[in-house]
């Protein structure tokens, strides 16, 4: 059957050498740490924490971090041998082709365009929003939106979309030096908010560090009907409750999404150096530093302020802890921070989605004329620019912030289906070359089976969706992808 159909290895490794559509070998592991970093701490540290612990967990948020960081920590092992053994782009899309057949592999890369165009498109509107509000502190003002031909347009990710869509187009390395640059600014200015933050630190706020569990709120992203609750308890009839251990666990699935990044790294496998080594080191090297990042802001925030003075504002952020204990000067220059960290997550997004795309094309299971790359610069123009227009058009006329989960939902089943996957490459390639997972079958079951456990804590309106998405993805693959993919025409 079609839909069953793989790739091998040699086959995935020659259509990455294919002529017209190569990508250029340029990045080494500061360049991979740099990525993941670029894109994990970004807009997520100094706000989704915040919203994680007055929500949630009050000050065990620090174990929501703890449980997501160790989760994705298991995925990206898997992620790191697949990328070290079949350095080619494409990430869990390529990995699930060689694996699991083409049509679970078509649904997997289905997913990850959702994943990253829905979280470029999200940022890139809180990007221009959040520009408004900066320059308003400056003392000019700015509105964030235009009106256009009867609508209301917001212009900032016209502007930043278009900016990061010429220089990706320009070059991976071009724009991995400007990425580095925007990256180690605010690198510094995390550092600045732990260490102005412990200043500051009450611990009289730790306790009680689990709050008991409690009825939930109607505010603030928490609702008590049945679209407002975790999967998992509308399955198994459990009343929506705040806090205790089930809010750190809910907590752990909402701040999953300050992980997000580390499996978009591995969609640029095909344009690093040495990939054997580089990629492990780089993916893990960044994961790890995330996480110190991660938990070490998290205790500055819920040490300085209560966890009930978080749960009261309407956007808590790590601004809001600092103006609490009367030093909004430093809430100045967060402010600035969360301009700058929102910047290379765009970039970031944008280029995992144009490789997504480019090994979609390959494979035939889109239009293979999308999928070229130029011939001076071994970049997919075309691809870039599409997704710079797309990305654009949601971000400046649509709410797409209200798919927000939809990010966390996609990367995690991307993440149980490469967790899965890594036990048959393992049987298919017993002696492959470069990074291995250990205690295999072990972590990646365990690390598939957590992936699942935050999905189910997701919302159910959040599975109504991906599952409306998946089904579209099905109906596009049947309608065109499995009569037109280079294995189909090889018959």
């Amino acid at each position: 059957m079609q839909w069953l159909k793989t790739k091998t290895v040699a086959q995935a490794l020659a259509d990455a050498d294919e002529p017209g559509r190569q990508l250029k070998r340029s990045l080494g592991t500061f360049d991979l740490m740099i990525l993941g970093l670029a894109v994990a701490v970004g807009a997520g540290i100094f706000s989704v924490g915040a919203r994680a612990a007055g929500t949630f967990a009050g000050p065990a948020v620090i174990f929501s971090f703890i449980i997501a960081a160790f989760t994705c920590a298991l995925a990206i092992m898997c992620y790191a041998e697949f990328a070290s053994s079949v350095p080619v782009t494409g990430s869990a899309y390529t990995y699930t082709y060689l694996t699991m057949g083409e049509g679970l592999a078509w649904i997997i890369g289905w997913n990850l365009l959702l994943e990253m165009i829905s979280a470029a498109a999200v940022i890139a509107k809180y990007w221009g929003i959040y520009l408004s509000t900066v320059l308003s502190v400056a003392g000019i003002d700015l509105s964030s939106t235009i009106e256009f031909g009867g609508l209301t347009m917001y212009w900032g990710p016209f502007f930043i979309v278009a900016i990061f869509t010429v220089l990706l187009i320009a070059g991976t390395q071009v724009s991995a030096k400007v990425n580095n640059v925007f990256t180690i600014l605010k690198l510094a200015i995390t550092v600045f908010v732990i260490v102005v933050g412990f200043t500051y630190m009450n611990t009289d706020n730790f306790t009680p560090f689990i709050p008991p569990a409690q009825p939930p709120v109607v505010a603030h992203g928490v609702s008590g009907d049945v679209w407002g609750q975790p999967m998992l308890a509308w399955l198994f009839g459990a009343a929506p409750s705040q806090y205790g251990w089930l809010g750190v666990i809910s907590g752990a699935s909402l701040v999953f999404f300050a992980f997000l990044g580390f499996d978009i790294v591995a969609t640029s496998a095909e344009e690093v150096k040495d990939p054997q080594r580089t990629l492990p080191r780089g993916i893990l090297g960044g994961l790890a530093l995330v996480t110190v990042l991660y938990i070490l802001v998290t205790l500055a925030l819920t040490g300085m302020v209560p966890y009930t003075e978080l749960a009261k504002a309407e956007n808590p952020s790590l601004a809001t802890a600092f103006i609490a204990v009367g030093a909004g000067w430093a809430a100045q220059i967060i402010s600035v921070g969360v301009l700058v960290g929102m910047t290379t997550v765009v970039m970031v997004l944008l280029m995992g989605s144009s490789r997504v795309l480019l090994a979609l094309c390959r494979d035939g299971l889109l239009p293979r004329s999308w999928g070229v790359t130029s011939k001076k610069r071994q970049t997919p123009e075309r691809l870039q620019i599409a997704v710079g227009v797309v990305v654009a058009i949601l971000a400046g006329f649509t709410k797409v912030e209200a798919l927000e989960e939809m990010i966390n939902i996609g990367t995690l089943s991307a993440f149980v289906l490469v967790s899965v996957g890594i036990l048959i490459l393992r049987k298919k390639n017993p002696h492959s070359a470069g990074y291995r997972v250990p205690l295999l079958p072990f972590l990646p079951v365990l690390s598939a089976l957590l992936c699942v456990y935050l999905m189910m804590n997701l919302t159910t309106l959040t599975w109504v969706r991906f599952l409306a998405w998946m089904a579209l993805g099905v109906v596009v693959y049947l309608a065109y992808g499995m009569r037109h993919s280079r294995l189909a025409q090889s018959k």
